[in-house]
């Protein structure tokens, strides 16, 4: 399996992401044919109360890498890539990786 992992930055306006990222973005998210599996983390503080380094993270599997590059690809995934800049005010890491 193929994972894209999307780590966001401490956004701006935490209420503002959280709605957004739940009630617009994450519904397009399960839109994109040829996903096999979505999951989210909302990180909590580190243990010395310190804030994490990312906000959030998502991960989206792939059966396999020309499934991703095809769900990505779709208009459907070009529509989640441009809508990050409607809501992810703390920036985006996107990591590649196989699973195993």
């Amino acid at each position: 399996m193929i994972k894209v992992t999307v780590l966001y930055g401490h956004p701006t306006d935490p209420s503002a992401f959280e709605s957004y990222y739940g009630t617009t973005h994450m519904p397009l998210v399960g839109r994109i044919n040829g996903l096999a599996k979505a999951e989210v983390t909302k990180f909590l503080p580190n243990a010395d109360g310190s804030n994490p380094e990312y906000y959030r993270m998502a991960e989206l599997w792939f059966d396999t890498p020309a499934a991703m590059e095809e769900a990505l690809g779709s208009p459907e995934g070009k529509t989640i890539t441009d809508d990050l800049a409607n809501f992810a005010s703390g920036g985006v890491k996107m990591l590649v990786g196989m699973v195993g």
